[in-house]
Protein backbone atom coordinates (compact mmCIF):
# COMPACT_ATOMS: atom_id res chain seq x y z
CA UNK A 1 0.00 0.00 0.00
CA UNK A 2 2.92 2.12 0.83
CA UNK A 3 4.52 1.94 -2.40
CA UNK A 4 0.74 2.71 -4.52
CA UNK A 5 0.26 5.90 -2.17
CA UNK A 6 3.71 6.82 -3.30
CA UNK A 7 2.57 6.01 -7.09
CA UNK A 8 -0.39 8.15 -6.97
CA UNK A 9 0.93 10.84 -5.01
CA UNK A 10 3.54 11.16 -8.12
CA UNK A 11 1.07 10.74 -10.50
CA UNK A 12 -0.71 14.21 -8.62
CA UNK A 13 2.09 15.73 -8.65
CA UNK A 14 2.40 15.38 -11.98
CA UNK A 15 -0.93 16.25 -13.07
CA UNK A 16 -0.58 19.32 -10.79
CA UNK A 17 2.62 20.42 -12.60
CA UNK A 18 0.92 20.01 -16.01
CA UNK A 19 -2.17 22.00 -14.34
CA UNK A 20 0.46 24.89 -13.83
CA UNK A 21 1.97 24.47 -17.08
CA UNK A 22 5.11 23.15 -16.13
CA UNK A 23 6.84 20.34 -18.84
CA UNK A 24 6.24 17.04 -17.88
CA UNK A 25 9.21 14.71 -17.27
CA UNK A 26 8.69 13.07 -20.99
CA UNK A 27 9.79 16.69 -22.10
CA UNK A 28 12.51 16.98 -19.92
CA UNK A 29 13.85 13.64 -20.71
CA UNK A 30 13.53 14.48 -24.67
CA UNK A 31 15.34 17.65 -24.07
CA UNK A 32 18.17 15.99 -22.26
CA UNK A 33 18.29 13.38 -25.64
CA UNK A 34 19.32 16.12 -28.59
CA UNK A 35 21.86 15.59 -30.29
CA UNK A 36 23.68 17.37 -32.87
CA UNK A 37 22.23 16.64 -36.58
CA UNK A 38 25.14 17.65 -38.49
CA UNK A 39 28.61 17.99 -37.53
CA UNK A 40 30.91 19.94 -39.58
CA UNK A 41 34.93 19.93 -39.63
CA UNK A 42 37.61 22.95 -39.51
CA UNK A 43 39.87 21.53 -43.05
CA UNK A 44 42.86 23.63 -41.47
CA UNK A 45 42.70 20.23 -39.15
CA UNK A 46 43.93 18.35 -41.81
CA UNK A 47 45.79 20.78 -43.45
CA UNK A 48 48.70 18.61 -44.44
CA UNK A 49 46.80 15.92 -46.49
CA UNK A 50 44.88 18.45 -48.38
CA UNK A 51 47.61 19.45 -49.64
CA UNK A 52 48.70 16.46 -51.23
CA UNK A 53 45.49 15.12 -51.61
CA UNK A 54 42.80 17.66 -51.98
CA UNK A 55 39.53 15.56 -53.15
CA UNK A 56 41.15 12.26 -51.66
CA UNK A 57 40.86 13.70 -48.39
CA UNK A 58 37.79 15.18 -48.57
CA UNK A 59 36.72 12.07 -49.60
CA UNK A 60 38.41 10.72 -46.20
CA UNK A 61 36.39 13.65 -44.80
CA UNK A 62 33.00 12.79 -45.62
CA UNK A 63 33.67 8.86 -45.30
CA UNK A 64 34.04 9.45 -41.22
CA UNK A 65 30.61 11.07 -41.38
CA UNK A 66 30.68 14.70 -41.54
CA UNK A 67 28.49 16.86 -43.87
CA UNK A 68 29.84 20.41 -43.42
CA UNK A 69 33.29 21.59 -43.70
CA UNK A 70 34.38 24.84 -43.13
CA UNK A 71 38.11 25.89 -45.27
CA UNK A 72 41.11 28.16 -44.70
CA UNK A 73 41.52 28.46 -48.32
CA UNK A 74 41.06 26.73 -51.50
CA UNK A 75 44.48 25.13 -52.41
CA UNK A 76 44.94 26.94 -55.47
CA UNK A 77 41.40 25.86 -56.82
CA UNK A 78 39.06 27.90 -58.23
CA UNK A 79 34.98 27.94 -56.19
CA UNK A 80 33.53 26.38 -59.15
CA UNK A 81 35.74 23.48 -58.83
CA UNK A 82 35.93 23.15 -55.25
CA UNK A 83 31.90 23.78 -55.16
CA UNK A 84 31.63 21.28 -57.50
CA UNK A 85 33.91 18.12 -55.62
CA UNK A 86 32.01 19.12 -52.78
CA UNK A 87 28.46 18.54 -54.48
CA UNK A 88 29.89 14.89 -55.22
CA UNK A 89 30.94 14.17 -52.10
CA UNK A 90 27.20 15.47 -50.84
CA UNK A 91 29.21 18.08 -48.32
CA UNK A 92 28.13 21.42 -47.68
CA UNK A 93 30.66 24.61 -46.78
CA UNK A 94 28.57 26.95 -44.81
CA UNK A 95 31.63 28.83 -43.73
CA UNK A 96 34.98 29.87 -44.12
CA UNK A 97 37.86 31.11 -42.71
CA UNK A 98 39.34 34.17 -44.36
CA UNK A 99 42.74 37.35 -43.74
CA UNK A 100 41.61 40.57 -42.12
CA UNK A 101 43.30 42.34 -44.87
CA UNK A 102 40.64 40.44 -47.47
CA UNK A 103 38.12 43.36 -45.59
CA UNK A 104 40.27 46.17 -47.45
CA UNK A 105 41.52 44.48 -50.54
CA UNK A 106 39.76 41.98 -52.54
CA UNK A 107 36.26 42.07 -49.93
CA UNK A 108 33.68 42.26 -52.72
CA UNK A 109 35.79 39.44 -54.61
CA UNK A 110 35.98 37.31 -51.72
CA UNK A 111 32.30 37.32 -51.15
CA UNK A 112 31.59 36.71 -54.84
CA UNK A 113 33.54 33.18 -54.82
CA UNK A 114 32.13 33.16 -51.35
CA UNK A 115 28.34 32.65 -52.59
CA UNK A 116 29.65 30.11 -55.21
CA UNK A 117 31.31 28.46 -52.87
CA UNK A 118 27.79 28.23 -50.62
CA UNK A 119 29.27 30.00 -47.61
CA UNK A 120 26.61 31.82 -45.36
CA UNK A 121 29.41 33.44 -43.29
CA UNK A 122 32.69 34.96 -43.98
CA UNK A 123 34.69 34.68 -40.50
CA UNK A 124 37.99 36.52 -40.08
CA UNK A 125 40.62 33.91 -38.14
CA UNK A 126 43.02 35.77 -36.71
CA UNK A 127 44.44 39.18 -35.34
CA UNK A 128 48.55 39.64 -35.67
CA UNK A 129 50.15 40.57 -32.87
CA UNK A 130 51.33 44.05 -33.46
CA UNK A 131 47.49 44.70 -33.69
CA UNK A 132 46.28 43.97 -30.58
CA UNK A 133 46.18 47.10 -28.33
CA UNK A 134 42.66 48.22 -27.50
CA UNK A 135 42.61 51.17 -30.10
CA UNK A 136 43.25 48.55 -32.87
CA UNK A 137 40.61 46.43 -31.89
CA UNK A 138 38.27 49.57 -31.88
CA UNK A 139 39.35 50.33 -35.20
CA UNK A 140 38.75 46.48 -35.94
CA UNK A 141 35.21 46.37 -34.63
CA UNK A 142 34.43 49.62 -37.04
CA UNK A 143 36.25 48.17 -40.18
CA UNK A 144 33.53 44.85 -39.82
CA UNK A 145 30.92 46.81 -39.49
CA UNK A 146 32.07 48.65 -42.12
CA UNK A 147 32.48 45.02 -44.21
CA UNK A 148 29.80 43.42 -42.63
CA UNK A 149 27.04 45.94 -44.10
CA UNK A 150 28.61 44.98 -47.45
CA UNK A 151 28.18 41.11 -47.20
CA UNK A 152 24.87 41.66 -45.56
CA UNK A 153 23.74 43.48 -49.03
CA UNK A 154 25.06 40.21 -50.16
CA UNK A 155 23.21 38.00 -48.29
CA UNK A 156 26.44 36.80 -46.24
CA UNK A 157 27.48 37.35 -42.99
CA UNK A 158 30.69 38.42 -41.73
CA UNK A 159 32.11 36.43 -38.47
CA UNK A 160 35.08 36.35 -35.89
CA UNK A 161 36.78 33.82 -34.26
CA UNK A 162 38.21 34.06 -31.38
CA UNK A 163 41.89 32.45 -29.72
CA UNK A 164 42.98 33.26 -26.23
CA UNK A 165 44.67 36.96 -26.53
CA UNK A 166 41.37 38.79 -26.71
CA UNK A 167 40.82 37.44 -23.07
CA UNK A 168 44.47 38.90 -21.94
CA UNK A 169 43.28 41.81 -19.73
CA UNK A 170 44.28 44.93 -21.78
CA UNK A 171 44.43 48.64 -19.85
CA UNK A 172 41.11 47.30 -17.55
CA UNK A 173 39.62 45.65 -20.22
CA UNK A 174 39.04 42.57 -22.43
CA UNK A 175 39.51 43.32 -26.05
CA UNK A 176 36.75 40.67 -26.83
CA UNK A 177 34.38 42.64 -24.93
CA UNK A 178 35.59 46.13 -26.61
CA UNK A 179 34.90 44.14 -29.88
CA UNK A 180 31.74 42.41 -29.60
CA UNK A 181 30.45 45.95 -27.71
CA UNK A 182 31.30 48.30 -30.20
CA UNK A 183 29.86 46.03 -33.35
CA UNK A 184 26.58 45.63 -34.66
CA UNK A 185 24.80 42.62 -34.01
CA UNK A 186 23.14 42.36 -37.60
CA UNK A 187 26.35 43.23 -39.04
CA UNK A 188 28.78 41.05 -36.67
CA UNK A 189 28.49 37.47 -35.98
CA UNK A 190 31.01 35.43 -33.94
CA UNK A 191 32.40 31.73 -33.88
CA UNK A 192 33.46 30.87 -30.67
CA UNK A 193 36.79 28.44 -30.14
CA UNK A 194 35.77 26.73 -26.72
CA UNK A 195 39.49 25.44 -26.37
CA UNK A 196 40.70 29.34 -26.56
CA UNK A 197 38.14 31.01 -24.31
CA UNK A 198 38.90 28.31 -21.88
CA UNK A 199 42.27 28.68 -22.31
CA UNK A 200 41.64 32.36 -22.08
CA UNK A 201 40.19 31.94 -18.35
CA UNK A 202 36.56 32.63 -19.45
CA UNK A 203 33.61 30.79 -19.88
CA UNK A 204 31.37 30.36 -22.75
CA UNK A 205 27.98 30.23 -20.42
CA UNK A 206 29.10 34.71 -19.44
CA UNK A 207 29.96 35.20 -23.14
CA UNK A 208 26.35 33.26 -24.28
CA UNK A 209 24.01 35.14 -21.44
CA UNK A 210 25.36 38.57 -22.19
CA UNK A 211 25.09 38.42 -25.73
CA UNK A 212 22.54 35.99 -26.77
CA UNK A 213 22.26 35.08 -30.12
CA UNK A 214 25.70 36.44 -31.73
CA UNK A 215 27.41 33.36 -31.96
CA UNK A 216 26.45 31.28 -34.97
CA UNK A 217 28.77 28.64 -34.94
CA UNK A 218 31.86 27.22 -32.41
CA UNK A 219 34.95 25.36 -33.01
CA UNK A 220 34.68 21.99 -30.80
CA UNK A 221 38.41 21.63 -29.66
CA UNK A 222 39.25 20.17 -26.02
CA UNK A 223 41.47 20.89 -23.51
CA UNK A 224 43.05 19.12 -20.79
CA UNK A 225 43.82 20.42 -17.27
CA UNK A 226 46.90 21.37 -17.96
CA UNK A 227 46.37 23.03 -21.21
CA UNK A 228 46.61 20.44 -24.17
CA UNK A 229 44.72 20.22 -27.13
CA UNK A 230 43.35 16.79 -27.59
CA UNK A 231 40.68 15.08 -29.49
CA UNK A 232 37.31 15.78 -28.44
CA UNK A 233 35.56 14.26 -25.60
CA UNK A 234 39.78 13.48 -24.34
CA UNK A 235 39.68 16.52 -22.56
CA UNK A 236 37.84 18.26 -19.39
CA UNK A 237 35.24 20.91 -21.68
CA UNK A 238 31.53 19.41 -20.75
CA UNK A 239 30.40 20.07 -24.10
CA UNK A 240 27.02 18.56 -23.30
CA UNK A 241 26.70 21.56 -20.97
CA UNK A 242 27.58 24.47 -23.72
CA UNK A 243 25.82 22.46 -26.24
CA UNK A 244 22.72 22.50 -24.35
CA UNK A 245 23.10 26.33 -24.36
CA UNK A 246 22.69 26.07 -28.46
CA UNK A 247 19.33 27.84 -28.79
CA UNK A 248 20.72 30.57 -26.49
CA UNK A 249 23.86 31.35 -28.08
CA UNK A 250 22.47 30.84 -31.67
CA UNK A 251 24.58 28.38 -32.44
CA UNK A 252 24.08 26.39 -36.03
CA UNK A 253 27.05 25.27 -37.18
CA UNK A 254 29.62 23.07 -34.70
CA UNK A 255 33.09 22.79 -36.40
CA UNK A 256 35.66 20.30 -34.81
CA UNK A 257 39.29 21.37 -34.92
CA UNK A 258 42.50 20.32 -33.43
CA UNK A 259 45.04 22.57 -34.64
CA UNK A 260 48.25 19.92 -34.07
CA UNK A 261 46.42 16.08 -34.23
CA UNK A 262 49.19 13.57 -33.95
CA UNK A 263 49.91 11.03 -35.04
CA UNK A 264 47.02 10.89 -37.51
CA UNK A 265 44.56 13.74 -38.64
CA UNK A 266 42.14 11.58 -39.69
CA UNK A 267 42.99 9.44 -36.95
CA UNK A 268 42.27 12.65 -34.88
CA UNK A 269 39.23 13.67 -36.96
CA UNK A 270 37.59 10.08 -36.60
CA UNK A 271 37.80 10.14 -33.18
CA UNK A 272 36.49 13.70 -32.23
CA UNK A 273 33.10 12.69 -34.61
CA UNK A 274 32.90 9.49 -33.08
CA UNK A 275 32.62 10.86 -29.54
CA UNK A 276 30.24 14.12 -31.02
CA UNK A 277 28.03 11.26 -32.67
CA UNK A 278 27.11 9.59 -29.68
CA UNK A 279 26.67 12.80 -27.07
CA UNK A 280 23.30 13.94 -25.78
CA UNK A 281 22.50 17.10 -24.27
Amino acid sequence: MTDRRTFLRAVGAAAGTMALGWPPLSVEIKEKSRRLERIGLQLYTVRDLMDKDFEGTLKDVAAIGYKEVEFAGYYGRSPREVRAQLNRLGLSSPAAHIGVDTLTKDWEKTIENGKVMGHKYLIVAYIDEKQRTLDDFKRFADLFNKAGETARKADVHLGYHNHDFEFKPTDGQLPYDVLLERTDPKLVKLEMDLFWITNGGQSPFTYFNKYPGRFVAVHVKDRTSDGQMVDVGKGNIDFAKIFAQRDKAGIKYFFVEHDKPEPSALGSVKASYEYLKQLRF
